[in-house]
């Protein structure tokens, strides 16, 4: 068992830390009141290949490993949630599952703009009555020639008004249940297709998240990646990944926090000395630093497993279970120990513990991340 990271990946962890610090704090509590998409700060993502890091290079992507990307994705959760849940949709939902599943013709059409971030991809799967059991997928799309005609309405989708591209899942034949669930490449723009209003969250409120209706949306018939039928399968092996990255935000999100308050600790005076002086605050502060490496640990070792080839689904559902419910553990913790200035913004702890709660909740939320490990456990 080797815990060290090699020269990449520190390389790869300085530079989305130095990046996060100069580029994404600046103007990020502004950024979470006004629920402001972080345009610019995407952009430069873009342009220094966080939006594409797995992808493979004739792409444009970085090929980088998995490991990588979780380094990165923590380092900028740290500080910006709703900056990193975009570079995870477009790393682990959209761009993995086209290079994976897609058609030479496909991939050559859009990964090379996805990966440097020209455009931004959305994995459309959640719908009004469809949040865990997706197999309940009402939008349909029906076959008519040389195209498809996509109905219905999509909810909570990140990138929801940002992106041009959107991978949508949708029933092409009812009768077979999940099994005639198919995925499709859409367009923004195309005739039919409207995005709803922008969700007011409780947290990651910088996020773009919109619903998405299609009414009679013509979609070619080369733009569904696979045969029929495999949308499902699609959408849960993709998600398997995304998972990762989620776990890997939850992580950050944690992390971020701990040491806001470490920090803290040691500035703030009560009874004559810092507080980190004080045993109550001592051993909340080893708990969070213990739970977090709990954390890093399991998130780290479902990249790895990966990047070995290897079955990682119940690797990523213990990663993102745990590490989500760390991150909810630890905010809470770290405003405590700020204290009152912990319940104001400028400290920023109170946003890192409303971004946490969403860990717990999409890409699977951590009711449906035990069945996955239960169904592991069991078999």
């Amino acid at each position: 068992m080797n815990f060290q990271l090699t020269e990449e990946h520190l390389a790869v962890r300085e530079a989305a830390r130095e990046f996060a610090q100069s580029e994404l704090l600046p103007g990020v509590i502004d950024r979470d009141t006004e629920a402001k998409f972080p345009t610019e700060q995407i952009r430069k993502m873009g342009e220094l290949g966080f939006m594409g890091m797995m992808t493979d290079p004739k792409y444009n992507g970085g090929g980088m490993d998995t490991l990588s990307y979780v380094l990165a994705m923590e380092e900028l959760s740290k500080v910006d949630a709703s900056a990193s849940v975009s570079m995870s949709v477009n790393n682990s939902l959209v761009l993995w599952g086209l290079e994976k599943y897609g058609s030479d013709a496909q991939k050559e059409k859009y990964i090379p703009k996805l990966a440097t971030g020209e455009l931004i991809g959305a994995f459309c799967l959640s719908e009004p009555e469809a949040g865990s059991d997706a197999t309940s997928q009402r939008t349909t799309a029906e076959l008519n020639g040389d195209h498809y005609l996509l109905n219905g309405t999509k909810n909570w989708i990140t990138n929801g008004n940002t992106a041009s591209i959107y991978l949508v899942i949708a029933q092409t034949d009812p009768s077979k249940g999940h099994k005639g669930i198919s995925v499709f490449i859409v367009e923004k723009g195309w005739e039919g297709f409207v995005i709803g209003k922008k969700e007011d969250k409780l947290g990651i409120r910088g996020s773009d998240t919109h619903s998405l209706m299609f009414t009679d949306v013509k979609v070619p018939v080369e733009n569904r990646i696979g045969a029929e039928g495999f949308g499902f399968t699609f959408a849960m092996e993709t998600l398997n990944g995304g998972r990762i990255g989620i776990a890997a935000q939850a992580l950050g999100i944690a992390a971020g926090a701990y040491e806001l308050a470490l920090a803290y600790s040691k500035e703030r005076k009560a009874f004559g000395k810092p507080i980190s002086q004080h045993q109550a605050i001592q051993f909340k502060l080893a708990d969070m630093a213990t739970q977090i490496e709990a954390a890093r640990l399991l998130v780290y070792k479902a990249a790895w497993l990966k990047d070995q080839g290897e079955d990682y689904a119940h690797a990523s559902a213990m990663a993102k279970l745990y590490a989500s419910e760390v991150a909810m553990n630890v905010t809470v913790e770290a405003v405590q120990v700020h204290g009152g200035y912990g319940y104001v913004k400028e400290y920023h702890v109170e946003r890192l513990m409303r971004d946490a709660k969403i860990t717990q909740i999409y890409e699977g939320t951590s009711e449906i991340q035990k069945i996955v490990i239960s169904r592991g456990v069991l078999k």
